[in-house]
Order: C-alpha cells, then structure tokens, then sequence
C-alpha cells in the first residue's frame, strides 16, 4: 500500500468571503517541492474571482488521467520492445450531468499521438497497448467518469 499527500492552501486576506466576493485561487504544494498555482475554473467561478491561467481541479483530473494511462503505455511498449520516442496526449474533459442529477466529469478522452524509433507498430497493436493501458491505470480504475482512447489516435 502506498500513500500520497498534497497541501491544499488558500487565504482570504482582506477579501469580502460572506459577500462571495474573493480570489479562489491557491496553491497546491506537494511533496517534491513543487508548487501548482490553482483556482477554480473560469466555467465555474466567473473571473476575475477565478484565475483563468491557475489550473483548475477539473483540468487537474484530465491530466492525472492522461498521464496515468501514458505511463503504463510507455512501460507496456517498452515491454514489447517498441522504442517510443514521443507521446503527446490532446486529452479532453467533460462536465457534465450525471445519472446521480449532480454535475460531474463525465467522459474523458484521451487521443495520443504517439512517434516510435522505427516501423510504427499496426493499428492492432497500438489499440492493444492501449487496452492494456486503461486497464492497469490506478486512476481510471478509481473513478465513475467513462475513460476511453480516440481510436483515430492508435
């Protein structure tokens, strides 16, 4: 068993917080050091009270989804012998309504464009490396949002 932290800090400063009139912007601190500026998302929380440059939770979730599965991807094709050279993931998000009546991120997919050393392996191989993929991915198994791979991207 493994566990992952991350600090989660905002600060209302002098801003009016019962008038709903503050910043949602904060930071997200993990354990490496790194600092995350966040907010909420602009399609939320109009601006300026969101901060459209800071990442939002529901663009964190897309992420955190696309790099899970392009991890157990380059380590499957790595496996195969495939020499993977790039993989760039245009993952898309959707917030929508959910069978529960509560808004919830829906579907995510994922279309990578993926650039191998050599003969590109079939479109076969690439949907089975995927396949495998999302099966292993600790994220997509932990979440009720539908996760599926563009197949005009194997």
């Amino acid at each position: 068993m493994s566990e992952y932290s991350a600090v989660i800090e905002w600060k209302r400063g002098s801003q009016d917080f019962l008038g709903r009139q503050y910043s949602r912007a904060h930071e997200w601190r993990f354990s490496g050091g790194v600092i995350v500026p966040a907010s909420s998302s602009p399609h939320i929380v109009p601006l300026p009270m969101s901060v459209a440059d800071n990442v939002d939770p529901e663009e964190a979730f897309v992420a955190s989804l696309s790099s899970c599965h392009m991890l157990f991807f380059l380590d499957f094709a790595s496996r195969k012998k495939l020499i993977v050279e790039q993989y760039t993931d245009n993952a898309i998000g959707t917030l929508a309504m959910g069978p529960n009546g509560k808004n919830m991120m829906t579907e995510v997919i994922l279309r990578p464009s993926v650039t191998f050393a050599g003969e590109r392996p079939s479109p076969a191989v690439l949907k089975a490396l995927h396949h495998e993929s999302h099966d292993a991915c600790f994220i997509a198994n932990s979440v009720l949002t539908h996760v599926r791979v563009d197949e005009r991207y194997c």
